[in-house]
């Protein structure tokens, strides 16, 4: 034991350090929640919730910890209602969540249930030679919510999801075990909530579960917690592995443990930041006791980091764009989007284009439709932290009569930059926008909708016919999620316009998502308009 200890010590003092290169927490200071993480070889692999947005379940990689960047996604789209494409409702805050991730017997596993009733949330799993893709669908089963997938040493397959529920599933992942279904624990009294958000691991011959705790009681704060045990069928112990709370903001939790080539062992975890989203922070797991206790010698995620290893290549899963795919190739070939952009919903495959005209993003009008909140074909990213800034150059000249396009801060509440075309006329407004939800079906009920500010292009500027658009993010603690707004007529001499410091904000009853930057084109009157991207050009602070 002694031995064990000192080693779980040096292991922890190599995880912290004031000097050299660091990883600055939040390790990812966007929206990436509910992560699972895996290491196959040098290479870590992590996935996370994207909800409505497509493709979905975004596959990460990296080799440091440090800088990820995504290399795919489990699925295109979904299509078991057309509420994914925005027809009959909506499946905002619905659709893909708490993905598992699994490497066995030279396969790439992932298994996910959208938090849907009925058969739009039977569990899907997918399978894949390499992380990258293609994916394809293995097997669909009944819904397990924020489940993970297990294979023991034997090739045994298992999901443990729920609160504390377990089965044993067949060999070929296509049916469960008669009879396997059971509680492998029970919640304490005062943990009124949810235990969720499993993961489960083995190491050294034993099985650790990890789950996020809620409670109420005083004194006791949301928490990552484990239970263990030796036999699956046997009893399983308990104990709190990470209770802290972190840069200001409350107390964080749910994700997954994973271990480098070295046998050292990281903990990379969730915390709700407000308008940004839930982000993500590493911290180093010591083994005491034979429990992977997370955070540094006060149990505290810690503020910086040493990197796995130094050298390798500047990553994000943030990125500029200028849509430069389409101009090595044919007209007649789709040239795919580049991997860092996910449209709301599934998009409408004919009313997009890289290859119609070469070095730009061609968005076309397919419906006519009221609002932003049921336009198809809408494209996001996300925003980070601390401060960021995103912009387009847009070529508004082929717009239609109603066509409204545009550039905003996409949220249950957004800060929407919008030329509207009315008759032969061009105006940009600056509005703040707020949908309404119904709570279980996501219909679209109404959108509230206060304009700020309006210009009046085409009597100011009567030879315009591209305009460049600018959002401005800053989640520092303290600054309320501010975006601000700007235009430009030629690039270089920028005007705010709207609402300064426009707050952004985080609402788990709609969107259920960090803000994301978004370009837009819908149709209010009559379909058959489009617009000309040019450039996404992005920029975020360091940490």
């Amino acid at each position: 034991m002694a031995k064990y200890l000192f080693t779980s010590f040096f292991s922890f003092l190599f995880f912290v350090s004031s000097v050299g290169a660091q990883i600055k927490n939040p390790m990812l200071w966007a929206d990436v929640p509910d992560p699972d993480v895996i290491r196959v070889g040098d290479t870590f692999y992590m996935v996370s919730t994207t909800m409505h947005l497509m493709p979905g379940a975004p596959i990460m990689q990296s080799k440091d910890l440090q800088n990820w960047q995504t290399v795919g996604y489990v699925f295109d789209r979904l299509t078991d209602s057309p509420k994914y494409d925005l027809q009959e409702g909506t499946v905002y805050g619905r659709g893909q969540w708490a993905t598992s991730l699994k490497y066995h017997d030279g396969r790439f596993y992932a298994l996910l249930a959208p938090n849907e009733a009925g058969p739009m949330g039977q569990t899907y799993i997918f399978t894949a030679e390499k992380a990258e893709g293609p994916w394809t669908i293995h097997a669909r089963l009944r819904h397990f919510h924020d489940a993970t997938l297990f294979f023991d040493d034997d090739g045994t397959p298992y999901v443990f999801y729920g609160t504390g529920e377990m089965c044993q599933l067949t060999r070929d992942l296509k049916g469960v075990v008669e009879g396997s279904n059971r509680h492998y624990f029970e919640r304490e009294a005062d943990e009124r909530g949810l235990l969720e958000g499993t993961r489960v691991v083995k190491h050294r011959g034993t099985y650790y579960a990890l789950l996020i705790s809620h409670v109420y009681a005083p004194g006791r704060h949301r928490r990552e917690v484990c239970y263990r045990t030796k036999d699956l069928n046997g009893k399983w112990e308990k104990n709190v592995i990470l209770e802290s709370d972190f840069g200001g903001f409350s107390y964080l939790a749910q994700g997954t443990i994973v271990d480098s080539e070295d046998g050292d062992w990281y903990g990379i975890m969730f915390q709700d930041r407000g308008g940004v989203g839930r982000v993500l922070t590493l911290s180093p797991v010591r083994w005491i006791d034979g429990w992977p206790m997370l955070g540094d010698e006060n149990g505290k995620v810690p503020a910086t980091m040493r990197p796995l290893k130094s050298g390798e290549p500047a990553a994000s899963i943030v990125c500029s764009d200028d849509f430069a795919a389409g101009t090595a190739s044919s007209p007649s070939l789709r040239a795919p989007l580049a991997k860092c952009w996910q449209w709301n919903h599934n998009p409408v495959d004919q009313a997009w284009s890289l290859t119609e005209r070469p070095g730009f993003l061609r968005l076309k009008t397919s419906r006519v439709v009221p609002n932003l909140y049921l336009a198809p074909n809408t494209l996001t990213q996300r925003m980070e932290g601390p401060t960021c800034s995103g912009s387009i150059c847009m070529d508004f000249s082929k717009m239609k009569d109603g066509d409204c396009a545009g550039f905003c801060a996409f949220n249950g509440d957004s800060g929407v930059l919008t030329l509207k075309k009315k008759g032969k006329t061009v105006a940009l407004e600056m509005s703040e926008q707020a949908v309404r939800l119904t709570d279980r079906e996501k219909a679209v009920t109404a959108v509230d909708e206060k304009i700020v500010k309006t210009v009046a292009l085409s009597q100011l500027y009567p030879r315009a016919n591209k305009i460049w658009l600018r959002i401005d993010g800053d989640f520092v603690p303290g600054h309320n999620d501010a975006a601000n707004f700007y235009y430009s007529l030629d690039g270089e001499q920028w005007e705010q316009i709207g609402t300064e410091n426009y707050r952004m904000a985080f609402d788990y009853r709609r969107f259920f998502m960090g803000s994301k930057f978004a370009i837009f084109n819908y149709a209010t009157k009559k379909a058959g308009g489009h617009v000309d991207v040019d450039f996404f050009h992005y920029h975020c602070d360091s940490k």
